[in-house]
């Protein structure tokens, strides 16, 4: 035989060899033995369950998360080798215990994956550095701030509802998701950042990049070998995202400057601001997030790069997140005619209680609004807008039925199918505002309904965003009824950063007669 031929066999048997040792002291490992105690697709010699999701577009990746849920009735392992050990959990049983931990809760490696579009905020940070962020973002969601912010929400509403009624006159279907998008972005744009939307230039550009990127993104997750750094240079995945995150991060850059430069000129001392309750509501310029941070920069608590990071992080998920939620909240409406006029009953009910014709609602009167408010978090249960997050484990996790979580898993929490878990939600899948009566709340797990996450890294802002989709909510009902378009077998979903579908969500805005 051949030297070559000889030589490159005898290179084959010994790689072989290796992998065959390899497969064996992983099958003998804790973490394989931990994991494999729970349902999954088999686990192939060599490739694990990788085969299971090489390749697949964000569609199918979001589809097939749904038949796996169902297909094994609980929480499901993938083990990839000499990659990770995967813990997809949609249960409350298992969400439980590591939302509501105060050790396990660094961000797992998926995150590092939004660093250059978000680098190292509030929501991909850890350790320290999340705390000392937290302590400075923290009083900026103080309840006489987010009071302030609702006068923004009622003039963006005014907004709104003039661009709904183009659609009303003409008898058109109207696309929910750019629409919600514009508002959404301009809300956070005006109450956390302190500019007005119609001020900044590339606000359309900014938000089809993310949508973009969020492809790119989901497209990196299921090919392992592009989840090395070296591999997406070689292969042009970053040259590619930076094209992407440039007119992104001119975006937010320019909402940066443009406060900096106001916040220089000002003459209110902003330390005060924060510090004394009763300065809250006094200035005469509302205040925004983004003060806190320039305040904290001053005071070399922050450079520029971490507000640049903050101002990313909110940006985004102040605006995308709450436009998902106001696609779906009107999509669900327009389907369940019974609950929506039952809000509007409400909502007419407490005009009626005010002494002048047309005053604007407060945030009072929106905590009256009992049957809106169970209706809003049952639209949040049935599409939360954030349907995927992921930890990794640091300290071993004991579950109540014996079985462990070890240390250096990752979890994935699917809030998409943990608020489809049937032991706490019967017939998941019916509309039911009455799941939020507050005592079919208390006989509930508190860690089963999660669309602001839970636990010690919940989202700081979701006071805000209740607030900002009761403000839409009361305003759009109060002119317009929402009739169905789109059918829901009609939505394609796919796995993003935030629930959206790749075809148009339609509803018909038609105009109410006057009483």
């Amino acid at each position: 035989m051949d030297e070559s031929v000889s030589y490159w066999l005898l290179s084959i048997v010994l790689v072989l060899s290796m992998l065959f040792v390899l497969e064996l002291v992983q099958r003998k490992g804790r973490l394989f033995r931990a994991l494999n105690k729970f349902g999954g697709p088999p686990v192939r010699p060599f490739i694990g369950t990788l085969g299971e999701i090489m390749f697949m577009n964000q569609a199918k990746t979001f589809r097939y998360a749904r038949i796996w849920a169902k297909r094994y009735k609980g929480s499901y392992r993938f083990l990839w080798y000499n990659w990770f050990y995967v813990l997809n959990v949609v249960r409350v049983r298992e969400a439980e215990p590591l939302l509501s931990s105060t050790k396990n809760i660094d961000k797992s490696r998926f995150y590092g994956f939004l660093h250059p579009l978000l680098g190292l905020g509030l929501l991909n940070s850890t350790g320290q550095k999340w705390m000392h962020r937290r302590r400075i973002l923290t009083p900026t969601f103080h309840f006489n701030i987010l009071n302030g912010f609702h006068q923004t929400f009622v003039e963006e509403c005014d907004q709104l509802i003039a661009a709904l009624s183009e659609d009303a006159s003409s008898g058109k279907a109207t696309k929910l998701q750019p629409v919600m998008s514009r508002f959404t972005l301009s809300t956070i744009c005006e109450t956390s950042m302190g500019v007005k939307l119609s001020t900044m230039a590339g606000a359309d550009e900014y938000r089809q990049k993310l949508y973009e990127i969020g492809e790119m993104l989901v497209h990196r997750l299921m090919r392992p070998w592009l989840h090395n750094n070296l591999a997406c240079i070689l292969t042009g995945y970053q040259n590619a995202l930076q094209k992407l995150l440039l007119p992104v991060h001119f975006f937010t850059t320019g909402i940066i400057n443009q406060r900096r430069q106001e916040f220089q000129q000002t003459t209110v001392d902003k330390a005060e601001i924060i510090t004394e309750e009763n300065l809250y509501t006094s200035t005469k310029k509302r205040y925004a997030m983004l003060d806190s941070l320039l305040l904290a920069e001053q005071k070399q608590q922050i450079d520029g790069e971490g507000i640049r990071e903050e101002v990313d992080t909110f940006t985004f998920e102040g605006h995308d997140t709450t436009a998902s939620a106001l696609v779906f909240i009107f999509f669900t409406l327009a389907r369940e005619q019974q609950v929506q006029e039952r809000i509007y009953e409400e909502i007419c009910e407490v005009q009626n209680r005010k002494s002048v014709k047309d005053e604007p609602f407060n945030s009072q009167d929106y905590a009256d609004m009992n049957f809106m408010d169970r209706a809003i978090k049952e639209c949040l249960r049935l599409w939360p807008p954030v349907p995927f997050i992921s930890r990794t484990v640091s300290e071993d996790i004991v579950l109540s039925d014996g079985n462990i979580i070890p240390a250096g898993v990752i979890v994935n929490i699917h809030i998409f199918d943990l608020h489809r878990d049937p032991e706490q939600f019967p017939d998941p899948d019916v509309f039911d505002a009455d799941r939020f009566l507050p005592e079919n709340v208390d006989r509930r797990n508190p860690y089963a309904y999660v669309p602001f996450s839970a636990g010690p890294r919940n989202c700081i802002g979701q006071k805000y965003a209740m607030m900002e989709l009761k403000a839409v909510v009361t305003h759009t009902l109060r002119q317009f009824r929402v009739l169905p378009k789109t059918r829901l077998e009609e939505i394609n979903f796919v796995a993003d950063l935030v629930l959206r579908s790749t075809n148009p969500i339609e509803v018909k805005f038609v105009k109410r007669t006057a009483n």
